[in-house]
């Protein structure tokens, strides 16, 4: 015969146990659930464009180490930014989240928490925090050293580097824009730094999985790397990017303002003065100079023993134009500002091999999370390339968007670039026969419906720029041509 007291005990006992698994399971902290997950390292490059070996955007581009990393995995040819510009183009990529819905068009402001939409929303890192990772950052990964603290750690944030005490090419402007060689050693530059701490940080003992991401600034201005950069790009066998004189003919005044930049020196002043293969060598040089930085990163990765359970991302925030369309820099919505190398490695995707399906940016949030096993952030307007990582020829009915400012859009598929301006002004390329983008088609009524056809992806939501915004021209400009009364 039971005894009642004693089976009460016991009762008791057992719910006092069960409760404590219960809490056990629910207060145990998410780093044990994501103790078998990959590790991430997050490489961003600034304002390089497609002028790398396994992209062939430029014939002499020496950059073995990235293209190593692409021989390890999926390279994206077809791959865009979000917006032609540092700021908002980094805040798209780590939010997941257009420039159009969040209203950070400009240069500023830099604290994502300005707009509404992003005031509560999780960015990249945080969700791989909130979901058991380790998150650290270093160099420029966010735009003007804002937006630290969504990582756990960050380290040296990077920067131009030292200048010298007088400017070497172009006498004009801010002391960015410049060109040539300096400083004497490696060890002198930013991104030698960065390197090095990532580095360190690669080789340190955890338990939990790694979210790295490691930013580089060049070959941002000031175009500056030490000579041995500049000594594999001799000038007398210099090639220069193809351009047309009269390239801007067929676009409107419109399209010319909004990408007129102050800061950067204009086309017939490169001219005038020689300074077109210099500068051009100067970029080269420094492209080189980060590959070998990206090399030194990865040759680390490869020594730890986490060198197979590591999915890796390489991008750049946009392209640069070095005399195309007649001007110099980013900030336009033509193929050479906004097409961005992107390659993609790690377990489960077999390489070499190349996808030619447009794909932005925007996509790389979604595509770690669910790489990653982490649970899905609905709030993100990209989609995962999953698909495209384990079949390159997957159906992708999706064009590429890039925004440039308040309701300026262009929309890219493999064949063509639409492009419609705030005013309603228009252009239309065909890049199979016209990879220069010289010829604008969009006056021809020959091409009505593939307008049409392209226009349904322009986005339905154009956000007012954020308050405070601010571009590159003048409070005036800004205001004029981008919708800013703030």
């Amino acid at each position: 015969m039971h005894n009642p007291r004693r089976l009460s005990v016991c009762l008791r006992a057992c719910v006092v146990i069960a409760s404590l698994v219960v809490v056990s399971n629910v207060a145990r902290p998410r780093a044990a659930v994501a103790a078998d997950k990959p590790d991430v390292l997050f490489i961003a490059i600034d304002d390089l464009n497609d002028w790398i070996g396994c992209l062939g955007g430029h014939p002499q581009a020496k950059t073995p180490n990235i293209d190593r990393l692409a021989s390890r995995g999926v390279l994206f040819t077809n791959a865009y930014c979000q917006a032609p510009i540092c700021n908002p183009s980094r805040m798209s990529f780590m939010t997941g989240m257009r420039p159009s819905t969040t209203g950070m068009y400009l240069l500023g402001p830099t604290n994502r928490k300005v707009s509404p939409v992003l005031r509560d929303h999780k960015s990249m890192p945080e969700w791989f925090a909130d979901n058991g990772y380790d998150t650290v950052g270093c160099g420029k990964i966010w735009h003007g050293g804002a937006n630290k603290d969504t990582f756990q750690k960050y380290g040296p944030d990077g920067g131009a580097g030292p200048l010298p005490k007088k400017k070497i090419a172009y006498p004009m402007g801010v002391k960015l824009w410049d060109w040539g060689v300096f400083p004497e050693r490696d060890d002198q530059m930013p991104d030698y730094e960065t390197a090095s701490w990532a580095i360190d940080r690669l080789n340190e003992p955890r338990d939990k999985p790694l979210f790295l991401a490691v930013g580089m600034h060049r070959p941002h201005v000031p175009l500056f790397v030490p000579q041995k950069w500049f000594d594999l790009y001799p000038l007398d066998t210099l090639k220069l990017p193809e351009t047309l004189d009269n390239d801007t003919d067929d676009v409107s005044e419109y399209a010319l303002k909004l990408t007129y930049s102050a800061l950067a020196p204009r086309q017939s002043w490169m001219v005038e003065h020689g300074q077109v293969d210099d500068a051009v060598r100067a970029y080269l040089a420094c492209i080189s100079f980060v590959d070998a930085q990206v090399g030194r990163v990865l040759d680390a990765l490869d020594k730890s023993p986490h060198a197979n359970n590591t999915v890796i991302v390489l991008l750049s925030d946009h392209g640069f134009a070095l005399s195309e369309k007649q001007r110099w820099a980013k900030r336009a919505l033509w193929d050479r500002e906004t097409k961005v190398p992107l390659i993609v490695a790690g377990p489960g995707i077999d390489g070499p091999r190349t996808c030619k399906r447009t794909v932005g940016l925007i996509d790389i949030y979604p595509t770690l999370v669910e790489l990653c096993g982490l649970p899905a952030y609905d709030e993100l307007e990209g989609r995962s390339l999953k698909p495209l990582l384990w079949d390159t020829e997957h159906a992708w009915p999706y064009p590429a968007l890039t925004t440039f400012h308040y309701d300026n859009h262009a929309i890219r598929t493999e064949r063509w670039r639409y492009i419609r301006y705030h005013d309603g002004t228009q252009e239309l390329y065909d890049h199979d026969s016209d990879p220069n983008e010289w010829h604008n088609l969009a006056g021809e009524a020959k091409y009505a419906d593939v307008i049409k056809d392209l226009a349904q992806y322009l986005p339905r939501v154009n956000a007012e720029a954020v308050p405070h915004s601010s571009g590159l021209g003048s409070r005036e400009e800004d205001r004029a041509l981008f919708n800013v009364d703030n």
